[in-house]
């Protein structure tokens, strides 16, 4: 109580003053200020034991100034004597993305200022830098340099001030002394520069003059430079010498502290992290090639083309404008010159990560290859390399003995991984092959990916038989090898060198046919007893074997018979299938046939044994016939039917009937598309390079943690029943999308009737459902075949060679019958998985759910009984009477651990009953646990009940399979490894497969974008770039050292939004290493509606404005290398912001066309002949194709970085079965993309109507284009992907919805969904937390409304020949007299309408006929045309936005001012027109029917390959009715 509690009623307080995340950052202390805190000395002064009256983040106040009374006292404390950060202050600005990676800027401005002065000097060649003028004047960029590090000072000293309370003396130092030597070279380099010139011009001469005009020397300002970059060159030479650099910042000597004092603060992470030289060299090479193609491009492609036409536009002079010109007489026309350059300077800063994208894509391709990714696409390429299989396994998945010894590695085994084929006397190897096959085979056919046939076809016997001495493949391979080789050998009598080509050409033809031989000879030797018979197959067997063995079995024996022979074996095989009594007699006559065909067709000759036996008559050389009764005694004694080894007999006898029944080819084996995904991954990956598997019992244990608040446990019928409004139910969407599965499923129980299914098969029925959508049940499933798989690889360490022979069902059968003992092999194993294995579900909400009786609890429950093992940690919050004597009920919370109890018996019953849930372990809590981010403080409270040296955290929407899980030892070893580094891994990166990419395009986008991420993404960052971080679940963490470093979430409010990466951070930053591994994959579950889509690249965009003020990013920025640095830009942060200014690169060119066009500039311009021939600035800028989650990125990066309001948004994880109202659309994109969109249409627009320079038809399409597309897609792409978007009853209800919404008044207690005005208030409500910096912000943004209103009214017709200010002054009285008359009207039908209507009446109508009448007047005597008319409106709609957007921002000014009831009409006028301007076109194209089926057919394309036929469901959905009425 006195340690813990005080610790943490301070962070509560903290989590008081952020007011749920709103407060700015800088207002209040999150996790890494505490935590931080207790790195420096001051954390001393709290005492030990701390005082319960100390203030835990401040320094104590002397005793003498404390007061008496303690809760003044703590008031103080609290409010006046706030210290203030700890470090580091987060504070919303895009400084930040300065701040962080100055190094790249400085390099991006400095290379840009080089490459201009060289283009500019005559021919722009890049040899002129050797020309020594050039060459000084290049030489001015380390003036730059110093003013850019002297802003990078001061930043410094400005975001951090409010951590200067807490800040030591050294730290403050150190900013004060970089601050002054930065100020310091500002002066320096510029007058050493000036006085290295003889006649220097412009401020050169100026700085000669201050400090007098002495002879020019240039030794000075270069001996200035080398003073100037010493510093770089020692960390230049320490970079090349990482392990120098590594020694350096780990050291506690003086001297080496006093020098690193300087490059960065003395904190205790980010300290020795550079890699290896290897890698150093891999991701320098990498980076150089990079940069070098990027300059290369700059330079001659967007620098060099516009700098002559530059120099003409300066020389150019331009009298003449089309608006007031403000600054008629300014040089050079330096506002053209802005225009021009200032999209390509934007294009300049942005296009490495394009050049990021190519190079990541060709270099992830090659390290794929290197690693054998996708040799085994497809089942011909399983089938062609399927006899290395079991090699594979036994390498990859099995122990290796003491005695055998590892193989070498090198560069030929990683171009050539060859594994030995199983030998036929390595009978312990081809059983655990069999073993594990047979287990990921049977997994598939548990969830229905194949059904009992492919099942039969895919196995290989359990029970392996000695006898046979050779492989047996699994019948798929095998299949209609018999009859084909029966069907060639009728005729091969005297020419079998064609049946001999083949079977020795076709490997699996010799294969079936040796094994159907050995098991036909094993069978009649096990069937027959008689001693004589014995001798007589004998005979015939071994004359056979001699045959075979000297070549000459197709000439000797003539095999036209053998189609007789193998009909009655089929008989056979089928009589020994039921394995009936009264079926011997028929297996004798059948014995009976056989030996006659074989003695006297085949073999054409006496066979000894047979003249000596009472039956030899029969068929010797006398025909004489005999009585029944003596052919039954030649066969009369048989072991039939069999009663010993049933399974494995049956198994036998089945394989065959497969091997000599199936005569159509099984290529199509397995056809499920998943299935054969995971089959063709899976054994590809046992061909790649991974660490060989350790017994179970020496393996590293590990633990699975899966995060769950309130998402879907187990279907219920009702919600799979239930039709939406189109009538479609969950249940028949799945079945029309997954249609092979539900006839496996119902295959699978034998399933014929409709009663049977909603009967006994109710719970079949909902885990079948649940297995396809993204629930809890789906995900424990998953995660429980790491259970069953350690079980097996223990069974198959443990098993001695006979137990192994016999299989591990044979050892979970005698569990079954000996439940009681205890030493049983399968017992042991259990008991070993369970050591080795734990799965902790956090269910946050378990113990509500619980008392409320929430049917999630009982599933929970149902889950916890189904697997044993599983245990749910939970929350427990109770109630109980305070200790003190004020008899008070307090809340109080526990941590709670729990499993389902034993079984008990009931009373009336003999039966095991399971109930009840049992509390392992329960710890009391200092208060409510989540006080940061939901998600990070579940895991966080529930981390401490796993166990082991790994911990796997899995979400809820993640899937795992039988075939991956018993990879898992594999990949723990490679925590044992270095990879190449310094450092051990702590954290292990796995591939995900997105399983929903089937469900429609949408899906199928997101899943093809995310895959290249996990793959070839994610495997550049781990290696050579060295900085993957931890981007979401399934990734394997070190649990020991992230449980000592911080845990494996950061749960800050709001800050750690995007919680998952900020695990990578912490790790990399305490010395971790993160690595990815695609050996081995997780299923993942998507988003699969464009909401839900947009939803989830909302809260990444969110993240990642948050991760770019986060002290994290600031560290891994300053404290990489250059080059690592480059790599965290641009895989984190760097990809928002290039995505942030590739739209402003479209505004900016936009409104620099807008205001070339308007002012008059482009056309006086155009007249200049060097200018108008100019190509370079008709093509300067050609946007590429942009798609609709640029928007999104783009608006929540933005706002989230000026104003805040990141949080997190819960996506869903149903299906896309259900249709999006248009005011549901409506609300999501309406400031992200549908005011953007007509922002840009309208800015076309008006390019259109006046610009000059792109008369050309080519240049228009390659300028506008792809900014029309993507300002199409930005207003219709939502209507476009909504299902039944473009249906005409649709249409007309969501019109009718959306007018009810638009109409409704808000207030309190009214959500969003249900009234505008709700929902507009809490679009700006971020404005109310956003602070001066981001309120003036918005203000100037919004003033960009008001160029259309400027340079509009003076292209009026009436204002032709008028350019004075006074035009611009009467518009705005116009806009003020419209606003006036609103107002005016407004009030009136509030004060008149109810007593003096008549009156309100006559003042509205004339009104409008002076309006009329103005017209009229306009049109008839000022001769105003349409063209002014639609001018007016591009001109006053823009305007009236602005000033909307301001009025938000200002909003108490303007509440105050009693206005703000007027500027809510007029924002709802703007939605209005703004609803309708997107909705008619979509109402124009719902008349149309085919445009719905053409929609319904792109949307669910991918579901069609799969004999998904969306435009049959609602027909199919009412003919099972109308069947169902009859």
């Amino acid at each position: 109580m006195k340690v813990i509690k005080p610790i943490y009623d301070t962070i509560y307080k903290e989590t008081k003053r952020s007011k749920a995340g709103k407060a700015k950052h800088s207002h209040w202390r999150n996790y890494d200020d505490l935590n931080e805190f207790f790195w420096s000395v001051d954390c001393f002064r709290l005492g030990w034991p701390m005082r319960i009256n100390s203030e835990f983040f401040s320094v104590p106040l002397p005793q003498a100034q404390r007061g008496n009374n303690k809760e003044e006292e703590s008031k103080s404390y609290s409010d006046e004597r706030w210290m203030g950060k700890v470090n580091f202050v987060e504070i919303r600005s895009f400084w930040h993305v300065f701040r962080s990676f100055d190094r790249m800027w400085s390099f991006y401005i400095l290379s840009l200022q080089a490459m201009v002065i060289i283009a500019w000097n005559d021919s722009g060649n890049l040899s002129n830098i050797f020309d020594g003028e050039v060459f000084k004047k290049v030489l001015s960029i380390f003036i730059t340099a110093a003013i850019l590090k002297l802003a990078q000072a001061l930043l410094d000293i400005v975001l951090s001030w409010k951590a200067r309370n807490v800040m030591s003396l050294h730290v403050k130092l150190r900013y004060i002394f970089k601050a002054i030597s930065a100020a310091a070279w500002v002066v320096i380099l510029p007058v050493t520069y000036a006085f290295s010139w003889k006649n220097p011009t412009g401020f050169g001469q100026t700085i000669k003059n201050w400090f007098g005009n002495g002879s020019g020397s240039p030794s000075m300002f270069i001996l200035a430079v080398f003073i100037y970059l010493s510093p770089n060159i020692l960390s230049a030479l320490l970079f090349l010498f990482p392990f120098i650099r590594r020694y350096l910042e780990r050291s506690n000597y003086g001297a080496v502290k006093l020098m690193m004092w300087w490059s960065q603060p003395r904190l205790f992470v980010g300290r020795g992290m550079q890699e290896g030289p290897i890698s150093l060299f891999k991701y320098s090479t990498f980076w150089v090639l990079l940069i070098l193609s990027k300059l290369a491009f700059s330079y001659y492609l967007e620098i060099k083309p516009l700098v002559s036409p530059t120099k003409a536009i300066m020389r150019a002079r331009v009298s003449v404008y089309s608006w007031h010109e403000f600054f008629p007489h300014a040089k050079n026309n330096i506002g053209v010159v802005i225009a021009i350059w200032a999209p390509i300077m934007l294009v300049y800063f942005m296009d490495t990560q394009i050049w990021y994208a190519i190079y990541a894509t060709i270099v992830g391709g090659i390290y794929g290859a290197f690693r054998r990714l996708g040799e085994i696409r497809t089942l011909e390429l399983l089938r062609s390399r399927f006899d290395s299989i079991p090699g594979a396994f036994n390498a990859r998945l099995i122990p290796l003995d003491q005695t055998e010894k590892k193989k070498k590695k090198g560069l030929k085994a990683t171009f050539s991984r060859k594994f030995d084929q199983v030998s036929t006397d390595k009978e312990k190897e081809a059983a655990r092959f069999a073993q594990l096959w047979n287990k990921i085979i049977t997994s598939l056919r548990e969830e229905d990916l194949i059904d009992n046939r492919e099942m039969d076809l895919m196995l290989v016997p359990y029970w392996a038989d000695r006898s046979l001495n050779l492989i047996q493949w699994p019948p798929f391979l095998l299949a209609s090898k018999i009859p084909i080789a029966v069907s060639m050998a009728k005729d091969s009598y005297g020419k079998g060198q064609e049946l001999e080509k083949r079977l020795s050409r076709d490997k699996y033809m010799k294969s079936a046919v040796q094994e159907c031989y050995t098991s036909f000879r094993n069978i009649i030797n096990f069937l027959v007893l008689g001693e004589r018979e014995k001798i007589v197959m004998q005979n015939i067997f071994q004359r056979v074997d001699e045959l075979i063995e000297r070549g000459d079995l197709l000439k000797d024996l003539d095999l036209g018979a053998l189609p007789d022979l193998y009909d009655r074996f089929v008989k056979l095989i089928e009589c020994l299938l039921e394995n009936k009594k009264e079926l011997k007699d028929q297996i004798v006559i059948l014995l009976l046939d056989m030996l006659e065909i074989v003695t006297r067709d085949i073999m054409d000759g006496d066979v000894e044994g047979l003249q000596d036996s009472s039956h030899g008559g029969a068929l010797g050389k006398d025909e004489r016939m005999t009585p029944l009764d003596q052919q039954y005694q030649f066969l009369g004694t048989l072991q039939f039917p069999v009663t010993t080894d049933t399974e494995a007999w049956s198994e036998k006898i089945k394989r065959l009937h497969l091997l000599l029944t199936v005569k159509e080819s099984a290529m199509d084996v397995p056809s499920n598309l998943d299935a054969k995904r995971r089959i063709s991954f899976f054994s590809n990956s046992l061909f790649m390079n991974m660490p060989s598997a350790p017994k179970v019992r020496n393996m590293l244990s590990f633990s699975v943690l899966t995060p769950y608040f309130d998402e879907p446990v187990l279907f219920s019928l009702e919600h799979l029943e239930e039709p939406n409004e189109d009538g479609v139910s969950i249940l028949f969407y799945l079945q029309k999308i997954f249609p092979d599965e539900w006839k496996n499923f119902l295959q699978r129980f034998d399933c014929k009737s409709d009663e049977k299914l909603r009967g006994e098969l109710e719970e079949e029925l909902r885990l079948w459902a649940s297995y396809r959508g993204q629930t809890l049940t789906k995900t424990v499933r998953g995660m429980m075949y790491f259970r069953q798989a350690l079980e097996l690889q223990a069974f198959l360490d443990m098993a001695k060679d006979e137990e192994l022979m016999k299989g591990y069902k044979a050892a979970e059968l005698e569990s079954k019958e000996n439940p009681t003992s205890e030493r049983s092999l399968w017992t042991q194993c259990q008991s070993l998985a369970d050591m080795k294995f734990t799965y902790v579900v956090s269910c946050q909400q378990y113990s509500s759910h619980k008392r409320s009786g929430d049917p999630r609890a009982k599933e929970i429950l149902k889950l916890m009984t189904k697997y044993p093992s599983l245990r749910v940690a939970y929350i427990d919050e109770v109630e109980e009477p305070s200790k003190d004597s004020s008899r008070k009920i307090d809340k109080v919370y526990y941590s709670a651990l729990a499993k389902a109890a034993l079984p008990t018996k009931s009373i009336d019953s003999s039966e095991a009953v399971q109930n009840l849930d049992q509390v392992i372990y329960r710890i009391k809590l200092p208060g409510p646990a989540i006080l940061g981010e939901g998600k990070p403080e579940n895991q966080n409270h529930a981390i401490i009940f796993t166990r082991g040296e790994g911990l796997q955290t899995i979400d809820m929407n993640q899937d795992n399979y039988m075939e991956e899980a018993f990879k898992m030892r594999n990949l723990l070893q490679e925590f044992l490894k270095k990879h190449g580094g310094p450092r051990y891994p702590t954290i292990l990166g796995l591939r995900e497969h997105i399983f929903t990419g089937s469900v429609s395009s949408l899906a199928w986008f997101m899943s093809n974008q995310e895959t290249s991420f996990v793959t070839i993404g994610q495997r550049l960052l781990a290696n050579p770039l060295k900085v993957r971080f931890h981007y979401g679940h399934p990734d394997v963490f070190d649990r020991l050292f992230h449980l000592t470093r911080g845990g494996v979430s950061k749960a800050s409010k709001v800050i750690n939004l995007s919680e998952d990466i900020f695990a990578g951070f912490n790790s990399t930053l305490r010395e971790g290493n993160v690595t990815h591994h695609e050996y081995i994959q997780v299923g993942k579950g998507r988003d699969v509606g464009l909401n839900q889509i947009s939803m989830f690249e909302a809260k990444i965009a969110n993240g990642n404005g948050e991760q770019t003020m986060s002290r994290d990013i600031y560290r891994l920025g300053h404290r990489f290398d250059f080059f690592r640095m480059l790599s965290v830009y641009f895989t984190t942060i760097g990809f928002y912001f290039s995505t942030l200014l590739t739209v402003l690169t479209v505004y900016v060119f936009l409104y620099g066309r807008l205001y070339l066009s308007l002012s008059g500039l482009e056309e006086g311009l155009n007249k200049i002949k060097a200018i108008r021939d100019n190509k370079a600035l008709q093509i300067q800028l050609a946007p590429v194709f942009f798609t609709f989650s640029l928007g999104t990125k783009t608006h929540y990066y933005g706002r989230t970085l000026l104003h805040g309001g990141a949080q997190y948004r819960g996506t869903g994880r149903g299906f896309v079965v259900f249709h999006a109202k248009f005011a549901d659309n409506y609300r999501l994109y309406s400031r992200s993309h549908f005011v953007k969109g007509i922002e840009l249409v309208i800015l076309l627009v008006v390019y259109h109507i006046f610009g000059h320079a792109y008369r050309g038809v080519v240049a228009y399409i390659l300028i506008t284009i792809t900014i029309w597309f993507m300002a199409g897609t930005w207003l219709f792409a939502p209507f476009l992907f909504n299902p039944s978007g473009f249906e005409w009853q649709k249409i007309l209800d969501d019109w009718t919805d959306w007018h009810k919404w638009i109409s409704n008044r808000g207030g309190i207690g009214v959500p969003p969904e249900k009234s505008w005005e709700s929902w507009w208030e809490k679009e700006f409500e971020h404005l109310e937390h956003s602070g001066m910096r981001g309120i003036a912000t918005e203000i100037i943004l919004a003033l960009r409304f008001f160029i259309y209103q400027y340079g509009l009214v003076y292209h009026l017709s009436i204002t032709d020949s008028h350019k004075s200010v006074l035009v611009y002054a009467i518009s705005w009285m116009i806009i003020f007299l419209i606003l006036g008359l609103m107002k005016g009207i407004s009030v009136g039908r509030r004060r008149l309408s109810a007593d003096f209507q008549l009156v309100f009446r006559l003042i509205e109508g004339s009104i409008f006929i002076t309006f009329l009448a103005i017209l009229i007047i306009l049109i008839a005597v000022v001769k105003m045309t349409i063209k002014d008319l639609i001018i007016c409106i591009l001109a006053v709609m823009p305007t009236g936005w602005g000033m909307l957007l301001i009025a938000q921002a200002c909003k108490p000014l303007i509440a105050k001012s009693g206005l703000w009831g007027s500027v809510r009409a007029l924002a709802r006028g703007y939605e209005v027109i703004m609803g309708l301007l997107l909705f008619t076109p979509v109402a124009f194209l719902a008349w149309f029917p085919f445009v719905s089926e053409f929609q319904t057919r792109m949307l669910f394309n991918q579901a069609f390959s799969r004999g998904l036929q969306i435009s049959r469901i609602l027909g199919g959905q009412k003919r099972d009715r109308a069947n169902s009425k009859e």
